[in-house]
């Protein structure tokens, strides 16, 4: 048998290569290609930087406010008139107004308080059967902080009674911490006009983290006072009185700015008229009731202008008078026309302005 040729191998020390000639290419067609590095400019940031995606997010707003500016001044005008009527009017005008707003607000986030049930919560701290205890406190707390409190864009986490538990997970971000994102952002905005700010914090809650718990009506009640932050009278703007098709949550940020301001136009004239049909009441309360002596007429005319909804065990507490002076004040109020009775039934019953 024939042994095969052993193999071939070239040696590398000595290689054999074929050189081909490249052609230079003109740096001109090197476009693809980064500059020299003592082009670049020595001032830029470092990575990663996500303050450019907060600018976008809030240029979107500024365009939108510049896009509706007409229809931002006509809101602003029916808060400022609301906000003068208030400032000349009694305080119990400005509880009537945050109760009835309270309870809009919370047929919007699905809890469903009527007045009659908030107000004797508020006043009295009663509550039925089949009350929600947790809703209750939670429409509560709106009455609060649409009555007044501290400023939510001051301090946040005061303002939302809210801290983070001690046991607090180590991967679980602190509230504080996305409190104060939401903050900076809003200081950002503040050259916006402070109707299309709420409207921008509203709709960034849950950006900032703020909507984890589920809780909209904290949202809302933000959104509120920031719009009235310049207010004299109106500790907040009203924006579920009139329907609640401004806080709805869809679409590019103008068009819900147009749905926000739109809502909030048609709130402050419904408490608008509200406030006139309650300032005719007291002037014909106060005439019809002038020939009547002592001090429980004159403070039941408060109680009833303050609280949507009345009940004589209610009345006893706020006008500190005796049961039987606020049953007979009652009845006489209810027999000349100037209140009537809601309930129908002969116990826990409830009286409201006759308007």
């Amino acid at each position: 048998m024939k042994p095969k040729a052993p193999a071939h191998y070239e040696s590398f020390d000595e290689p054999v290569v074929d050189v081909e000639v490249v052609a230079e290419t003109p740096e001109g067609d090197l476009w693809f290609l980064p500059g020299p590095i003592q082009d670049e400019p020595d001032d830029l940031p470092p990575l990663p930087w996500a303050e450019p995606r907060k600018v976008a997010v809030l240029d979107e707003w500024r365009n939108a406010e510049a896009g509706h500016a007409a229809r931002l001044a006509r809101a602003a005008g029916r808060l400022g008139a609301l906000d003068d009527r208030l400032r000349r009017g009694p305080e119990g005008w400005r509880h009537r107004l945050a109760l009835i707003e309270a309870a809009d607000l919370s047929w919007f986030v699905g809890d469903r308080i009527g007045p009659d049930r908030l107000a004797l919560w508020i006043s009295m701290r009663l509550s039925g059967v089949q009350d929600d205890s947790g809703a209750l406190a939670r429409v509560g707390w709106a009455v609060r902080r649409l009555s007044g409190g501290p400023s939510p864009e001051a301090d946040l986490s005061t303002f939302l009674n809210r801290r983070d538990p001690e046991n607090l997970g180590i991967e679980a971000e602190p509230f504080a911490d996305r409190a104060s994102s939401w903050q900076d952002v809003m200081s950002q905005a503040a050259e916006l006009h402070p109707i299309t700010r709420a409207c921008t914090s509203f709709h960034l809650w849950s950006l900032a983290g703020l909507g984890q718990q589920g809780d909209r009506m904290e949202a809302a009640v933000t959104a509120s006072r920031i719009a009235a932050s310049e207010g004299k009278g109106a500790i907040f703007a009203p924006l579920a009185m009139g329907g609640a098709g401004g806080l709805r949550a869809s679409g590019a940020p103008a068009d819900r700015l147009v749905r926000w301001l739109d809502g909030m136009e048609t709130a402050c004239l419904t408490a608008m008229r509200h406030l006139d049909d309650i300032e005719a009441w007291s002037t014909r309360a106060e005439a019809e009731t002038s020939l009547l002596s002592g001090k429980t007429s004159p403070a039941l005319r408060a109680v009833l202008t303050e609280w949507p909804l009345v009940s004589a065990p209610m009345a006893e507490a706020l006008t500190r008078a005796s049961r039987a002076a606020v049953q007979r004040n009652l009845v006489w109020m209810e027999a000349r026309g100037l209140i009537r009775e809601v309930t129908g039934q002969g116990r826990y019953r409830m009286w409201r302005l006759n308007v």
